[in-house]
């Protein structure tokens, strides 16, 4: 896939999870940030558009236009202008319905299983490993508490080496992508803002997952079959802290 079809692609949809897709944005850093850019701004628009219209608004001004006697000698043409604006009223009632229609919730109000989440999270791992193998950031504390300011947390310390951090793409969601360096090697971590009630495990053929849930979010924790996960699980959820 050249450029011009890759982006023309992530145009038309920044959560495009089609394999070809996900390969060229692996191929280059600036494919990467690109990517992370159009789902960031997709992300603020579904938001701007998701307006709580109040029930039988339109109704509620057919009525009040009805229930407004008119004079005497009140001209024809009044008359229909006053029709014509509570007509051109319902038609943007109808556009902004439409588009929330046409639009999915805000992220935060998606509801995921968490058996879910810990599958995405071992694919989201095994598509982009060719990605991330070779990359070091040297991301510093000041980096990733500025990516985790949104959740509502900050980290004291930093758990290991942070090879990688960025926000990404998590079913449409936006969740903090860490690369961190282990005892063991690098693990891969996901904050994801939605929550679980219980630690739930994933594994695929070459990963295993750990969801361990947090306030107001959960920690997603991938890394090799022979890891032991909760040990690093718990080092950094001792590290963050919670706004008030």
């Amino acid at each position: 896939m050249d450029d011009l079809e890759f982006r023309r692609r992530l145009f038309a949809d920044p959560n495009d999870n089609d394999p070809e897709l996900i390969k060229t944005k692996n191929q280059s850093t600036t494919n990467r940030h690109f990517s992370n850019e159009l789902q960031q701004l997709d992300l603020k628009l579904k938001q701007t558009l998701n307006v709580d219209i109040p029930e039988n608004l339109a109704d509620r001004i057919l009525f009040h236009q009805s229930s407004q006697a008119q004079p005497k000698n009140h001209s024809p043409y009044k008359r229909y202008l006053s029709y014509g604006l509570a007509a051109s009223v319902m038609f943007i009632v109808g556009v902004m319905v439409g588009q929330q229609g046409f639009y999915p919730q805000q992220p935060q109000q998606h509801v995921f299983a968490p058996a879910s989440m810990a599958t995405i999270a071992l694919q989201h791992v095994s598509a982009e490993a060719q990605f991330v193998e070779h990359t070091d950031e040297a991301v510093t504390l000041q980096q990733v508490n500025a990516k985790l300011k949104p959740f509502g947390t900050s980290m004291n310390q930093l758990p290991g080496h942070i090879y990688y951090l960025n926000y990404c793409g998590f079913d449409g969601n936006r969740a903090l992508h860490m690369v961190v360096g282990t005892d063991t090697g690098k693990m891969t971590v996901f904050i994801v803002p939605q929550t679980s009630s219980k630690i739930i495990t994933g594994r695929d053929k070459s990963n295993q997952s750990l969801l361990l849930p947090l306030q107001e979010a959960s920690l997603i924790i991938v890394g090799d079959k022979s890891d032991k996960l909760m040990p690093v699980a718990e080092k950094l959820k001792s590290e963050l802290y919670w706004q008030i």
